[in-house]
């Protein structure tokens, strides 16, 4: 099932109406491939639509994420992102303190500690994010 289907799916579920607005939001939220704010996508959905407000913008990202489309991803800047969960791989962040640049990372043996120490504590793990803070090497040399 494509991403808005599924999206469309969730809302019938919670007995919501799939309205055009929405479905351009969507549509232009799971187009842009990076980790958007609420404000950015908000500016790419007003170059189409003016009459798209912050709110419903705002209740669309939330929707997304209670879907399982997407997550927000609080880069310590004060500022929530969300980025695309469904269909594509898991990951975790490198995030910068200094200038804010992240990288994503994937390890196989980090996926593997991670596994065996929520089975050696008898967790059932329901998902996991890793977020690691620190200084890029960029601003590093300039320090």
């Amino acid at each position: 099932m494509d991403a808005r289907a599924k999206f469309n799916q969730f809302l019938r579920q919670k007995g919501l109406r799939q309205t055009k607005q929405r479905d351009e939001i969507v549509k232009l939220f799971l187009r842009t491939e990076r980790h958007l704010s609420t404000q950015e996508l908000f500016d790419i959905v007003r170059k189409k639509d003016k009459d798209v407000g912050y709110a419903t913008v705002a209740r669309t990202l939330k929707l997304l994420a209670e879907s399982g489309l997407c997550r927000m991803v609080d880069f310590g800047d004060g500022v929530q992102r969300y980025e695309h969960k469904y269909g594509h791989e898991h990951h975790d962040h490198l995030i910068c303190t200094k200038c804010g640049k992240f990288v994503e990372i994937y390890s196989k043996k980090l996926e593997s500690l991670q596994k065996e120490l929520v089975r050696r504590h008898g967790y059932i793990q329901e998902y996991h994010k890793l977020d690691i803070f620190g200084i890029c090497p960029r601003c590093g040399k300039k320090s």
